[in-house]
């Protein structure tokens, strides 16, 4: 299948091959490390780069106690360098940078150019580094951070920023900050939270969300996807082996379910996405308290979703509960009428879940446009 249509992701103009992405590692995470895994990988962020004096200070220290670190005279001919091998790669190139100030990062972007995505490094927490006024220090400054996000975007790039979770004073405020300032992807460091704090980030912006800590199975990809990450990051587990196995299952669940990334329903634990896989709201249940909470009454969500499904395959399925595919549950829960509306409308399983998908693309449209915003777990 070709890659657009079984994952329907594009970064920065171009397409993603696999929602699997090379995160960076100072010292290791280069063009010649992202070519020998480039079959099984969609994205890099290579780097960290130190992109200033005071920062390239701070790399020194830390290969003097022992750390890897990319040390060059020329940090921004070194990016460019590195990204012209993998114009042909098929990768989505991005480039993980660590400045002691906004302009640090735009003066990057500006001789470089759009073709790559810049990462904004608010996750490292060497010591060097956060008192060069980066990596975790952004966490705790987030004017500065904010204001980093703004300069790049001025000089009209793909921003991404990777963060650690838990350490800002509130992860959904700061998800709220970073999608107002302009940034287009969150790069989230887990830690121990796991899908519990993803979720509460997926439910706070509408930008796309790399998923990283641990990732070493299908099963922790799935529980990361099912329950808000449009993609997956490895770092230390990123060897080839481990990534040919999930990149052979991610394609083979996409292929399978219709939608790779598949929340789980939201009675279930699941986030925003699933108010698609919700029936009307006529009885006690998780739908009631989220609507509220969006902002969005009861009429309104059923108008809505019958507003979004008119002309659409969705729009049928008479003999279902509620007279509508638009209330009908994901594919993966057993439903005898659900199914017989899908045969008499020739649907398959998979084509059910891209209907299911466009529904709920609409309906975070209205969430995130509306101005309405989820500001519970």
């Amino acid at each position: 299948m070709d890659p657009y249509d079984r994952y329907e992701l594009m970064v920065n103009g171009t397409v993603v091959n696999t929602p699997i992405v090379l995160a960076s590692m100072a010292g290791v995470v280069d063009a010649e490390y992202a070519l020998a895994r480039q079959d099984n990988a969609g994205m890099v962020c290579m780097g960290g780069y130190s992109i200033d004096e005071t920062t390239m200070a701070a790399s020194r220290l830390l290969v003097e106690a022992g750390r890897d670190e990319f040390l060059t005279d020329d940090p921004v001919a070194e990016i460019r360098a590195q990204a012209q091998i993998l114009v042909e790669s098929g990768l989505v190139i991005a480039v993980n940078m660590r400045g002691s100030a906004p302009e640090s990062y735009a003066a990057v972007a500006r001789a470089v150019g759009s073709g790559i995505v810049y990462e904004i490094d608010a996750h490292c927490r060497q010591e060097p580094m956060i008192a060069a006024g980066c990596g975790e220090a952004l966490l705790h400054d987030t004017e500065k951070l904010e204001e980093t996000v703004r300069a790049l975007k001025r000089e009209n790039v793909k921003v991404s920023v990777k963060i650690r979770a838990g350490v800002a004073d509130d992860d959904r405020v700061l998800a709220q900050t970073l999608w107002h300032a302009g940034a287009d992807i969150i790069h989230i460091d887990l830690m121990d939270f796991g899908h519990t704090k993803l979720r509460q980030i997926r439910n706070a912006c509408p930008l796309i969300l790399i998923a990283n800590n641990s990732v070493n199975s299908f099963t922790v990809v799935k529980d990361m996807l099912t329950h808000g990450a449009d993609m997956v990051s490895l770092a230390r587990h990123a060897d080839p082996a481990t990534l040919a196995d999930l990149n052979k299952q991610m394609a083979a669940y996409a292929d399978e379910t219709g939608w790779y990334s598949t929340p789980k329903q939201l009675c279930r634990g699941g986030d925003i996405r699933s108010l698609a896989f919700c029936c009307m709201p006529v009885k006690n249940c998780p739908l009631i308290p989220t609507l509220e909470n969006l902002g969005i009454s009861r009429n309104e969500f059923m108008s809505l979703k019958l507003g979004a499904v008119k002309n659409t395959p969705l729009a049928g399925g008479a003999n279902t509960c509620f007279g509508s595919l638009a209330w009908c549950c994901k594919s993966s829960t057993p439903c005898m009428f659900r199914n017989m509306a899908l045969k008499d409308a020739g649907l398959s399983q998979s084509d059910y879940m891209r209907c299911k998908r466009r529904l709920s693309e609409k309906l975070m449209k209205r969430v995130f446009e509306g101005d309405a915003f989820y500001a519970t777990e």
